[in-house]
């Protein structure tokens, strides 16, 4: 497969280029545009239980997957969200884990399920009881809101990451979610409820942009909206 990331920023697509018989797997409504050639299909990569455990996390139900079966052909996918996309490249030799929103798409022999966080770390993360973990070989491809930036860690080094801005990060690092303050109430007027602590060697993808915090400041524009509801 070669493909091109176009328009790279704030409202970039992915360019595939398939070969006859390959596949591509994506997020719902991922696909803008492809070639006769191309037949999408819906599916749910794990079963049942995976899709409804995506539906917890905040994530479609399906996945499209998007197969080259008449010949070669192009797919021209993008996300629904203005910001970054990046590609990552998988060896198998660890996993990845991602924000909710943060999948776009991955090449045919890489497995998308979910992870289940412990019970305090759904509550304080905001991000609800579920991430998504991409394993195998091949490429995946994560989107962001805003612009992408990557933090590298020594070993031993800790950062500490507002959890609004994660997108994503290797399965081997240690991290914790808790209180950005070490007080509740400097936690809430200082406007930061809870933070990850990473700890390397790893690198953590941040996105530069809040959404939870564009959609409380959206929200004083819509009659009868305020923050927080």
């Amino acid at each position: 497969m070669d493909y091109k990331i176009l328009y790279p920023g704030a409202f970039p697509i992915i360019e595939m280029k398939l070969q006859k018989a390959e596949s591509i797997k994506a997020e719902a409504d991922a696909m803008v545009a492809m070639s006769s050639t191309v037949d999408v299909l819906g599916s749910v990569p794990g079963g049942i239980m995976q899709g409804l455990a995506r539906m917890l996390a905040g994530e479609k139900f399906f996945f499209q997957t998007l197969t080259a079966n008449r010949g070669s052909g192009t797919v021209l996918l993008a996300p629904s969200i203005p910001g970054d996309i990046i590609d990552i490249n998988l060896d198998g030799t660890y996993n990845l884990i991602v924000q909710k929103d943060g999948f776009l798409a991955g090449t045919q022999d890489l497995q998308v399920s979910t992870k289940m966080q412990n019970l305090m770390q759904g509550f304080l993360s905001g991000e609800g009881f579920f991430v998504v973990k991409v394993s195998g070989h091949g490429k995946v491809f994560v989107n962001s809101y805003g612009a992408i930036h990557a933090i590298n860690l020594d070993d031993g080094e800790e950062f500490v990451i507002d959890n609004q801005h994660l997108v994503a990060w290797p399965d081997y690092m240690d991290y914790k979610i808790e209180k950005a303050s070490s007080s509740w109430i400097h936690t809430f007027t200082s406007g930061e409820i809870a933070v990850c602590r990473f700890r390397g060697p790893g690198t953590v993808l941040i996105q530069t942009r809040n959404p939870g915090g564009f959609g409380n400041w959206i929200k004083k524009f819509i009659p009868g909206g305020r923050p927080g509801s």
